[in-house]
C-alpha cells in the first residue's frame, strides 16, 4: 500500500505541477518513467483514473470560495466570512477582475484534462483486458468533456488540446478555439464515449460515467448554446471575440437541437431514469427523499462520496454545530416559492397570508429553507429543535436574540435546508447520511426539454406541460396542473421559476441568469432578508435591507486569470477585463 501511495503521488505530481500551480500554459515536466510504472499496474492506472473522478463536481461546491459558492455568487444567498476579499465578494460588489478572481476553474480543468490526454496516450498498454479499457476510454472521455464545459460556461471559447500531451521543449498552443468549436468538440465527445457506456451501473461500478451522464452533459450544453447569451445575441463588437464568447449569429434552431438532446435522455433510458416521487408519506417527500438516496433513478450525474455529513456542517445555524458556515438564502429565493395550491404568493387567489407567511407554501420550501421555528437534528438529545431566528422584544426593556439569530448566525433571517437530513446532526460522529452531491439530475432534464421545446414553438403544446407539470407533481403541489391557453412568455417564466425552485443550490442560478441576460436585473437589485421579531402578541417578520448588489455587464462571463493572458499575446482576455 505504501508502495501504491507513493507511485501515484508521482504521477500526480507530474501532471499537476504546472497545471494546477500555474496553468495549462507552463512548461511540464515529464519523464516516461514514471508513466510507464503507472501505467505498467492496472491498480495504479484506475487510481489514475479515479483522480479525474475526485473533482467532479468542485464548481458547484457549497465552500468553493470559503464562505459560499456560487450561490453567494447571484442573488441565491448572502456569503459568510465577509472580511477578505474573495470571489464571491467581487460578484456581489460588481468587481471582479483578472489578477483577484479565482482560478480554480482554469487550472483544475485544464489539470484533469491533462490527466485525460496522458490516460488516453497509455491506455493501448495497460495492463487489463479489452472490456475495461474500452469502458476507462469512454469514461476518459466524457471526464474530459466534462472539464471542457466547466470552461465553456466560465469563460467562453477556450484553447482545446485535443489528444495532445506536451512537453517542456514545447509551445503549448493559446489560441482560443470559436464557441462553436467547442460545444461540437463536447457534443462529439460525449456522443462517442456513449456508444460505449451502459445506461446506468449497478453493483461496485454504481457512479461511474454512464450513457445518461454523456447526454445529460450533452442536453445542458446545448440548452446553454442556444439561450440568448451565448445564441448570437452578445454586444460585444471586437471581431476577434465575437465568435469565441458565442455565436455570431442568432439562429432559433438551435433550440430544437437542445430539446432533441434532452428527448434522448427522456426517452432513451427506457424508464431507467425517472423523477423519484413520493406523496404518499408527505406532499412532497420524495423531493426530500431524493437527495438522501445514494442510489436513485434521479442521478445521472453525482459526487460520489461515502457516508458523510458535509452539508450539514455548512448549512445548519451555528448551535447545531457550524462553525465554518456557508452562505445564507435571500428573502428573493424564499419569495419564488408560491402556495401549495400552486399559485405564487403575489397571486390574490393564492391565500398567502403576510402575517403567517410560511403556511402552506410549496413543500418544497421547507425542504430548502431554514426560517424560524424550522425543526433541525441537534445532537443534545439527537431530536429536532426549533431554531431561534427571532429577535425576542416581548420585554421592551430587556430585547434579546440567541446565537442563531438575524443579524447574529444569519445576515438574512433564513439558513438553508436543502439536502439536509432530517436525522442527522453536523457535529455529531454516530449521524451520517449516505448522500452524494447531485451534479446531473432528471428534474433538470425536464426542465431543460421544457425550456427549449417551449422557446421552439410559438406556444406551448401538451409535452411542454406534461414536462412541467411533472415536476410540480413531484413537489406535492395540489392541483399541480397549469393553467390552459399559457403564452410561450408566461410559460417561459414559469419555467424559470421551477428551475429556480427545483434547482435551487445545485449551482444553477448563477448560470440560468447569465445564459438568459438577465443577471443585470436580478443581480443589480436590492436584496432583502426578513427580520422576525417576537413580541407580546405574536411574531411579525420585517423585511430588511441585506445588500444593494451592483452588475457589470462584463461579469456575464469571468476573466480569463492574468497570470493566464500574460503567458501569450495569443490568449485574448474577455470583454470588459
Amino acid at each position: 500500500m505504501k508502495k501504491r501511495c507513493l507511485i501515484f503521488a508521482m504521477l500526480i505530481a507530474l501532471v499537476g505541477a504546472s497545471c494546477s500551480k500555474q496553468g495549462f500554459l507552463d512548461q511540464t515536466q515529464s519523464t516516461d518513467l514514471n508513466e510507464k510504472v503507472v501505467f505498467s499496474d492496472s491498480a495504479y492506472t484506475i487510481d489514475f483514473l479515479s483522480s479525474m473522478y475526485a473533482d467532479i463536481g468542485f464548481a458547484t461546491w457549497p465552500k468553493r470560495f470559503g464562505g459560499g459558492g456560487l450561490d453567494a455568487c447571484t442573488d441565491e444567498a448572502e456569503g459568510t466570512g465577509l472580511g477578505s476579499i474573495n470571489t464571491f465578494i467581487q460578484f456581489a460588489t460588481g468587481t471582479v477582475n483578472s489578477t483577484m478572481i479565482t482560478k480554480d476553474a482554469w487550472t483544475t480543468a485544464y489539470t484533469n484534462i491533462r490527466r485525460a490526454n496522458i490516460m488516453l496516450k497509455n491506455l493501448p498498454d495497460a495492463k487489463f483486458g479489452e472490456d475495461i479499457k474500452i469502458r476507462v476510454k469512454a469514461e476518459t472521455r466524457f471526464l474530459r468533456a466534462y472539464y471542457y464545459f466547466i470552461l465553456l460556461e466560465h469563460y467562453g471559447g477556450v484553447p482545446l488540446m485535443g489528444d495532445s500531451v506536451y512537453q517542456k521543449e514545447d509551445r503549448v498552443p493559446a489560441t482560443r478555439n470559436t464557441f462553436e468549436e467547442c460545444v461540437e468538440y463536447i457534443v462529439d465527445e460525449c456522443d462517442a464515449a456513449a456508444e460505449d457506456l451502459p445506461w446506468m451501473h449497478v453493483g461496485e461500478n454504481y457512479g461511474r460515467i454512464s450513457k445518461a451522464a454523456c447526454y445529460g452533459l450533452k442536453s445542458r450544453l446545448l440548452l446553454y448554446a442556444a439561450s440568448p447569451l451565448f445564441n448570437g445575441e452578445s454586444a460585444v463588437t471586437d471581431e476577434r471575440l465575437r465568435s469565441v464568447v458565442g455565436y455570431p449569429d442568432v439562429n432559433p434552431s438551435r433550440w430544437e437541437r437542445a430539446e432533441e438532446a434532452a428527448a434522448q435522455v427522456i426517452e432513451g433510458s427506457g424508464g431507467q431514469y425517472r423523477l423519484h416521487v413520493d406523496n404518499e408519506t408527505e406532499p412532497g417527500y420524495g423531493f426530500y427523499e431524493v437527495f438522501q438516496l445514494r442510489k436513485n433513478t434521479e442521478y445521472l450525474l453525482a459526487r460520489m462520496q461515502a457516508s458523510n455529513s458535509d452539508l450539514e456542517g455548512i448549512w445548519n445555524p451555528p448551535t447545531f454545530g457550524v462553525t465554518s458556515p456557508g452562505a445564507r438564502p435571500y428573502l428573493e429565493v424564499v419569495n419564488a416559492f408560491g402556495m401549495k395550491n400552486g399559485l405564487p404568493i403575489d397571486d390574490p387567489a393564492s391565500g398567502y397570508d403576510p402575517e403567517q407567511p410560511y403556511k402552506d407554501r410549496d413543500p418544497r420550501f421547507a425542504n430548502t429553507i431554514t426560517r424560524d421555528q424550522s425543526l433541525v437534528f441537534h445532537r443534545d438529545g439527537l431530536t429536532r429543535r426549533p431554531v431561534n431566528i427571532y429577535v425576542n422584544k416581548t420585554d421592551p426593556n430587556n430585547i434579546t436574540s440567541g446565537q442563531d439569530a438575524v443579524y447574529k448566525g444569519t445576515p438574512t433571517g433564513y439558513y438553508t435546508y436543502k439536502m439536509l437530513n432530517r436525522n442527522v446532526a453536523a457535529d455529531w460522529f454516530n449521524t451520517y447520511t449516505p448522500r452524494c452531491f447531485p451534479i446531473i439530475r432528471y428534474a433538470e432534464i425536464l426542465l431543460n426539454y421544457a425550456e427549449a421545446r417551449n422557446e421552439r414553438l410559438a406556444s406551448p403544446d401538451q409535452e411542454v406541460y406534461q414536462a412541467v407539470e411533472a415536476i410540480r407533481e413531484r413537489a406535492g403541489l395540489s392541483p399541480y396542473q397549469l393553467r390552459a391557453g399559457l403564452t410561450q412568455a408566461e410559460m417561459r417564466e414559469i419555467i424559470r421559476n421551477e428551475r429556480q425552485k427545483e434547482l435551487a443550490f445545485e449551482g444553477h442560478r448563477f448560470f440560468d441568469v447569465r445564459r438568459w441576460k438577465i443577471a443585470e436585473m436580478v443581480e443589480n437589485a436590492q436584496l432583502h432578508g426578513t427580520e422576525p421579531v417576537r413580541t407580546s402578541s405574536g411574531t411579525v417578520y420585517h423585511t430588511i435591507n441585506v445588500r444593494k448588489r451592483i452588475f457589470n455587464p462584463r461579469m456575464y462571463l469571468w476573466p480569463i486569470p492574468q497570470s493566464e493572458v500574460a503567458k501569450s499575446t495569443d490568449l485574448i482576455q474577455n470583454p470588459g477585463y
